[in-house]
C-alpha cells in the first residue's frame, strides 16, 4: 500500500515499505535498543530470508492522513524501559513526519525482550 498526499509539487506516493525502513533506521539508532524483531512466528520465518534488516518488527498502516506506527524490538538490559519507549515514540514520530509531511497518528512500541 501506499500512502498519497497533494501538495504544491504534485501527487507524492510513499510506499509503507519506505515508511518501514525511515522507522526501523530511527528505532535502531535509540539509545538502548538492541534489535528489532518479528510480531509472530509466521513474520519470523518470512523474515528469515530477506535481508532487509531495517524494516523488520514494524508495520505500518495509515487511514487518510493518519499514519499508524507498530514497532517490537528488544531493549538493552538495565535501561528505563519507559524513558527507552518515550525517546523511540518521540524520535521515530519526527523522523516519519520529516520524511513524509503527513501526520504520524500513533506509535506503538512493543518491548519483546531484554537483551543482557
Amino acid at each position: 500500500m501506499t500512502v498519497d498526499t497533494n501538495n504544491y509539487y504534485g501527487n507524492i506516493s510513499i510506499s509503507d515499505n519506505a515508511i518501514r525502513t525511515v522507522a526501523g533506521f530511527v528505532a535502531l539508532d535509540c539509545y538502548g535498543v538492541v534489535d528489532l524483531v518479528a510480531k509472530d512466528l509466521k513474520d519470523s520465518a518470512r523474515e528469515f530470508f530477506r535481508k532487509e534488516r531495517y524494516s523488520k518488527g514494524i508495520t505500518v498502516s495509515h487511514i487518510d492522513n493518519r499514519i499508524f506506527i507498530d514497532i517490537h524490538c528488544i531493549l538493552k538490559y538495565g535501561v528505563s524501559i519507559s524513558a527507552v519507549a518515550e525517546s523511540l515514540k518521540k524520535s521515530v514520530k519526527y523522523s516519519v513526519e520529516n520524511f513524509t509531511g503527513m501526520m504520524v497518528d500513533t506509535v506503538n512500541v512493543h518491548v519483546v525482550g531484554v537483551c543482557v
